[in-house]
Order: structure tokens, then C-alpha cells, then sequence
């Protein structure tokens, strides 16, 4: 038997992508991403090469170039259906093209055509972006590079983009991969941590603000590429302003300063002591078939803290989805013991073998039945994000953001960035990625925390600035604040002033009832050169909120926009030609696909083949032209609809380790699980077992005046706070609980009752410590 080895189609034709390096520079909250693909043909006739790949949902594409040889053609930004033109005629007329462009549903995932790459030459393709850092519970800064594109489904009866993906295994991509980061900040750079092996950090200067780190070689592509970078003093407000562009036309957004505020606000004590004891919380649970083994256990135990830690009165639901949805309940019901334990019995029976994941019917329906008098709605969306309808799904939560707060988290390796970004930022909430080991009950339990928190009211910007000076928003004012999380405010600053050099800018809000407002100065004077790096983010900023608007015109301004700043959109795409390369061309071409990674699960939600896969390009890019004689990729192909099948979804089967399959005990959970609604336990053998006791040596050294539950509930606190003090955050809402119902039990003896747990389990927590 022959075994083919190198790149490879399921057809065995070879692909040229050869190696990928990124080089990323760090300022401070943001980064400049650069990344250097190497593709080579070893074949007799000229190829087109199609690379469909991830980036993250919230960056700003602005610089896109290819070399072949000594010819170096770099590309400009035009309007998406011009630019397909113009690649499709350079090809039939034996030219060298390039193209890079957004998805039509997702703007974190980009499709680049290389044309016309001659026989045994190498093409290297330069494509720069930048992207804000994601600010973790920790106070560290998360940076990601996608590698992982996992399989997006696409719901029956939709109309995708026209590029069909499925999956190869991680352990077989056969292009290499480096990455080094280069860090700088005004504060201490104190440490720099990753999920994927690092070479050690080293610092450049003395103050220890700059450093450099390396990806260590041998990467699997079994994961995103994640920094989390820990500055000393990081939740600082801090304000950039960044000059224009050298000789552009003063008065546009590129030849004037534009600034970005960056806010943390810090909410008065007394405000955030009141815990929000009602509301309706409605928990949406991906349960498809790409959720199966750690995801979905991992979800479940999540599922269980969450309705443990459910304030008494709220009301709550628990949807499922894949193909189809169903709730628990038909309607949120009370939250109670009853339902509570009915719940927490449907919870624990979940199992990812739902299908697909079709994400906006569930939604629909959510959104669809009647908001409850004084209880605020919270939705919880769980999920690893493999739809392909994202515009969609983001466009529906951003109609009903009046009606409630929306809290996302990614799941997994390839969770879509847009996807769970978009839902938190136009519901009003916060987004969280779930990767590798992370413990999902921590980022989620704070994320309970924020929406227990009291919403933030009225928000609005006002700027304060010099005579001769004015400013342009180019984001609109938060639509969410928590405390401790920082907001990102863009603005262009148009003329000058010879009355004063310093602005002011406040952001006023209602919290409580009560008017509240944080105020930030800052020096009209650029402080630094960022080389543009806050003008492109502002365009993206500025360009993703048009995206989301209806009505005529917004097209043209969105084209505008992204012409003028050189940053890719939805109606754009990056287009190269090199008109001197036409005697280097023999037709036909052969069209060369290069598969993306995707780390293997359970279940894939695709049809097909497990193995290389080619990308089926569907891209009408006639327009009018004249009729190509080619037979590229890109010539002589239509849009069409895919739908799948009405009896179910086809599923891979792919190997996954046994731990993976195993769900190993908790403690932890395994005492939570015993808690009441009301915040009590009671004594039995269960929570003897959970304390690794008998029932007898429970029950010996109660105090004779101690109520049974009063006992059982002070050692589960005692237990908490001495054994688990490292996971508080996961249990810090539902303990809270817990001393609300002491406290309500006006029971005698506390002290001794708490200095007898502390000997029966070997450990001396304070009464204070416990917050009775």
C-alpha cells in the first residue's frame, strides 16, 4: 500500500501552503497582529490556491500583500462585488491575483484566493490586523490568535456564503506554525501566561515594561494560540490620543487625532452590597452533538452552581437546543424547592445528542413569551459556537436588548468569537471563553455575580473640550457597565484650540435610582505614535455598528468608511493584481484547497468525509463581466442554497481520550448538590458522605440547642471556607445564600456551634470569616 504524505486533498493533489509566521506587537490594551504566509507550488501548471481561515470577531484587517519573487503587490481595500470582478477578469486575462474577504455571515471568518501562482514559485502573503485585549476575572488580558475553525452549522433552508468547510484533524496539519509576541506598557509587565507551551518571558529594559515571548516549537494546532498578559495596576483608566495620518485630508477620520478612553468603573460599596433578589433567569444550553464528553459534563455541573446559587423569589428556566429546543418548563416558573429539585433532576440527565446547532429558534421562542413584571430578564447562553447564521442570531438579540441582559460563553477550541462577543455586546452583558482546562463554574459564576448585580441606567458621554475643538463619536455610548470591567470609548477630534491643550470627558449613569458619573481628563496632544493603531480600531468600531442598522445608505457609508481607513468590512474586500506576471500564466489553472484545522470532538454536526476535505467554492463573481474562458476557482460557479435533510444530522464519530469520557467526583459539587433552595442543608448521610464522615460522627457533637439544619449548614459553610477558599468565586453566591437563612433562623449558640464544626472537620475558620 503507497501512503501519501505532505499536503493533501481527499483527491491526494497536493496543497501549497508551506508555513504560517505571526508576529504580534502588544501596546499596552491592544495589538498588532502580523502574519506571513508562505505558499509554494511543486507542481507543472500555474494553481490557484483557496485558504479559509479564523481571526478574531472584533479585528480590524487593514493591510493585505503579497511577494512573488523580487514583485512585491500590495492590495487595496474596494467594494466586496468589485473586487470579485476584478479578480475573476485578472485571472481570465493571465494575470497574478489576490483576494481577501469577510464572510457574508460571519465576520470572523476569512476566505484568501491566490491566483495564478506559476509553476515552482513561491508566493508569500503578508496580512496584517489589530484587535483590542479581552480583560479576564483575574484583571489579566486576554490575547487570542484562532488556529481552530471548527465546522459551522448551517440550519435548514439558509443560504450560506458558498464556502463549504469540514474538518481535518489537528494532528495532521501539515504546515508549520510560529508566533513570538513583543509586549510594551507604561506599567510593569508582571507575567505573561499561555495553555500552550511558551519559551521563557524576557524582558528588553530594566523597568521591566517590555518584553518578548515565544511560541515553543512543536505547536499541535489542537488549540487557539492564548496570552494572558498580567500588567501591575492594570485597571487604570487611561486615555490614547493618536495623530493623523501623515498629508491626509484634514477633517476625515484618518487625517484627524482620534483617541480611545479606556474606563473601569468602580461602583459605591453600599450599592453593591444590595444583591438583586429577584429577576428571571433563563439558561440556554447548547446540547449538539459537538458538545459531547468534557463540554457538556463540564456544563452540567455549571447548570447545577447556577440554580443553586438562584436568589429565592427569582423566577427561572433551562432551555436545551441542537435541531430542535426544549425547555424544562413551558414557562419560567418560581424558584423553589420543587422546582428547583426538578431542574436540577433534568439537569443532570443532559447529554449532547440534540443534533445540530440551530441557536436562533430557541432564541425566538425565548424572546416570544411575556417579560415578568419587576423581574428582570437574564439569559445565559451556552454554547461552542458552531452556527453559521451569526448575523442573524446577533441581529435578534440586538431587537430584544430592551427587554433583557444576555451573558455569553464560548466553549471549547473555535468557540466563533463573533458570535459570543456580538450576543453579550448587543444584549447588555458580558462574554466569556471556556478553553482547555478552565474551570467554566468560575467564569460563569462571575458572570452570575454582574447580572445580580443592579443595571445600569441611562448612560451618556459628554465631552469637555477647548475652544475650536470638536469631537465625533466614533462608538456609541456603553450599553452595559460592571464594576471592574473596563468600556472602550473611540472619537474623532476635528480642529485645533490656542486657548488650552487638556479635555475632559464624563460618562454619566443611573444605578440604584441614584445619578452617578466618572470623569477621565486627558492632553489633546498625541501622546504617542501607535502607527495608526487607534484610528483602525475606531474605523472597525465605527463600521461594526453600522453593519448592525437597516435603511438606505448604510452600505455606501460602511464602503466609505472602510475605503478611507483601509480596514476590511462585510462590503469590502482586499484586492491585489499584478498586471506584469501575464507570461508567467498557463491555463488552465488548477484549483488547489487548503483544508483548516479543526480539533477533533465526539461528534461533528457535518456531512462527509472525516478526512481532508476540499472547500467547495460557490462565488458568482460575473457581475456583468465579460465571460471568462477559464476554469478557476472562481470563474463560472453560482450562489446556491444548502439545506440539510428533515430526518436528522449526519454525525462523524472521532475518537476522544478516555478521560475525556470520565466524569471524575468533585467535592465541591458534590456539596453543593445537596444544598436547598431556600440555602440550608440538611443533616443526613449524604452530606456526611460529602464531608467524608459518618452520619454518627455528624451528629455526636451537635450542640443540644442547635436546630439539625442550622448544624448541617454551618458546616458546609465551615467546609467551604476551609477547603475551598481556592474556588470561592464559585461558591460565594450560593454561601450568601446560606447565611441569609442562618441569620433568618435567629438560632442560638453560633459561636459554639461554629467552634465545634471546626473541630469535627480539623480546621479554625473564623465566625467572621463565615460573614455571620
Amino acid at each position: 500500500m503507497v501512503v501519501s504524505c505532505g499536503l493533501l486533498t481527499e483527491n491526494k493533489e497536493t496543497v501549497p501552503l508551506k508555513g504560517i509566521e505571526v508576529e504580534v506587537e502588544v501596546k499596552d490594551q491592544v495589538a498588532v497582529v502580523v502574519s506571513t504566509q508562505h505558499y509554494e507550488n511543486k507542481e507543472d501548471k500555474a494553481i490557484e490556491a483557496i485558504f479559509v481561515f479564523p481571526l478574531p470577531g472584533d479585528a480590524a484587517v487593514c493591510h493585505f500583500s503579497a511577494k512573488i519573487g523580487q514583485t512585491e503587490i500590495v492590495a487595496e481595500v474596494k467594494e466586496k462585488q468589485q473586487a470579485r470582478v476584478e479578480y475573476g477578469d485578472a485571472l481570465s486575462s493571465g494575470w497574478q491575483a489576490f483576494l481577501l474577504e469577510e464572510s457574508d455571515q460571519s465576520p470572523d471568518i476569512f476566505s484568501l484566493y491566490v491566483g495564478s501562482l506559476p509553476p515552482r514559485e513561491s508566493a508569500f502573503i503578508r496580512l496584517e490586523y489589530v484587535t483590542e485585549l479581552a480583560v479576564e476575572a483575574d484583571r489579566g488580558l486576554r490575547f487570542c490568535l484562532p488556529v481552530v475553525l471548527n465546522p459551522r452549522y448551517l440550519p435548514q433552508g439558509s443560504v450560506g456564503d458558498g464556502v463549504q468547510v469540514t474538518s481535518v484533524p489537528a494532528s495532521l496539519v501539515p504546515y508549520s506554525l510560529s508566533f513570538s509576541a513583543r509586549i510594551s506598557s507604561p506599567r510593569k509587565v508582571l507575567k505573561v501566561d499561555s495553555k500552550c507551551s511558551l519559551e521563557p518571558l524576557q524582558y528588553l529594559n530594566k523597568k521591566k515594561t517590555q518584553a518578548v515571548v515565544k511560541l515553543a516549537a512543536g505547536h499541535k494546532f489542537d488549540r487557539d494560540i492564548e496570552l494572558f498578559i498580567y500588567y501591575k495596576n492594570s485597571h487604570q483608566p487611561t486615555a490614547v490620543v493618536e495623530a493623523g495620518k501623515a498629508f491626509a485630508t484634514p477633517g476625515t477620520m484618518i487625517g484627524d487625532p482620534v483617541m480611545m478612553l479606556s474606563l473601569y468603573p468602580e461602583f459605591p460599596q453600599e450599592v453593591m452590597s444590595s444583591i438583586a433578589t429577584s429577576g428571571e433567569f433563563v439558561f440556554l444550553l447548547d446540547r449538539s452533538g459537538s458538545m459531547d464528553g468534557a463540554p457538556i459534563s463540564s456544563a452540567r455541573d455549571t447548570l447545577l452552581l447556577l440554580l443553586k446559587s438562584l436568589p429565592v423569589g427569582c423566577y427561572f428556566n433551562v432551555y436545551s437546543f441542537g435541531s430542535s429546543f426544549e425547555p424544562i418548563f413551558k414557562k419560567s416558573r418560581k424558584y423553589n424547592e420543587t422546582t428547583m429539585e426538578m431542574a436540577q433532576k433534568k439537569v443532570e440527565e443532559m447529554q449532547a445528542d440534540m443534533g445540530g446547532t440551530e441557536i436562533l429558534m430557541p432564541l425566538k421562542h425565548i424572546y416570544s413569551q411575556p417579560c415578568i413584571p419587576s423581574q428582570p430578564r437574564q439569559l445565559f447562553v451556552f454554547t461552542d459556537g458552531e452556527v453559521e447564521d451569526i448575523k442573524e442570531v446577533i441581529s435578534l438579540v440586538k431587537k430584544n436588548s430592551s427587554s433583557h441582559r444576555c451573558f455569553s460563553f464560548g466553549i471549547g477550541e473555535g468557540a466563533s468569537t463573533a458570535l459570543i462577543t456580538g450576543l453579550a455586546k448587543e444584549g447588555c452583558g458580558h462574554a466569556q471563553f471556556i478553553t482547555g482546562a478552565d474551570r467554566m463554574q468560575q467564569k460563569v459564576m462571575q458572570s452570575l455575580q454582574f447580572a445580580l448585580q443592579p443595571a445600569v441606567k441611562d448612560i451618556s458621554v459628554k465631552w469637555d473640550l477647548p475652544k475650536g475643538v470638536s469631537v465625533t463619536p466614533l462608538s456609541p455610548p456603553p450599553t452595559a457597565l460592571f464594576k471592574g470591567q473596563r468600556s472602550l470609548i473611540y472619537a474623532q477630534l476635528t480642529g485645533q484650540s490656542s486657548e488650552g491643550t487638556d479635555g475632559c470627558v464624563t460618562v454619566t449613569y443611573t444605578l440604584a435610582g441614584h445619578p452617578f458619573n466618572d470623569k477621565l481628563s486627558f492632553l489633546l496632544q498625541p501622546t504617542e505614535d501607535t502607527g495608526l493603531t487607534v484610528h483602525r480600531l475606531g474605523a472597525r468600531t465605527l463600521i461594526r455598528g453600522l453593519e448592525t442598522e437597516n435603511g438606505e445608505g448604510v452600505k455606501k457609508k460602511v464602503v466609505e468608511v472602510s475605503v478611507q481607513s483601509g480596514v476590511s468590512s462585510s462590503f469590502t474586500s482586499f484586492i491585489a493584481v499584478n498586471k506584469a506576471s501575464r507570461e508567467a500564466i498557463q491555463r488552465p489553472m488548477l484549483p488547489r484547497r487548503i483544508p483548516r484545522i479543526h480539533v477533533p470532538r465526539r461528534y461533528c454536526c457535518r456531512g462527509g468525509s472525516a478526512g481532508f476535505s476540499v472547500l467547495d467554492i460557490q462565488l458568482d463573481t460575473t457581475g456583468g463581466s465579460r465571460k471568462r474562458k477559464s476554469q478557476s476557482g472562481m470563474d463560472k460557479v453560482k450562489r446556491k442554497h444548502r439545506s440539510r435533510p428533515q430526518s436528522s444530522v449526519s454525525l462523524v464519530t472521532v475518537d476522544v481520550p478516555t478521560s475525556a469520557k470520565v466524569k471524575h467526583p468533585d467535592s465541591l459539587l458534590q456539596l453543593v448538590s445537596l444544598q436547598k433552595a431556600s440555602g440550608c442543608w440538611e443533616l443526613n448521610p449524604a452530606l456526611a458522605a460529602a464531608l467524608n464522615k459518618t452520619i454518627k460522627e455528624l451528629q455526636q457533637p451537635k450542640p443540644p440547642k442547635v436546630n439539625r439544619n442550622v448544624w448541617a449548614t454551618v458546616l458546609a459553610l465551615v467546609w467551604l471556607q476551609a477547603f475551598r477558599v481556592d474556588a470561592q468565586i464559585e461558591w460565594k453566591l450560593l454561601a450568601q445564600k446560606a447565611v441569609s437563612w442562618l441569620t433568618a433562623q435567629n438560632a442560638p449558640s453560633m459561636t459554639e456551634c461554629i467552634m465545634a464544626g471546626n473541630t469535627l472537620l480539623g480546621c479554625s475558620v473564623q465566625k467572621d470569616a463565615l460573614g455571620l
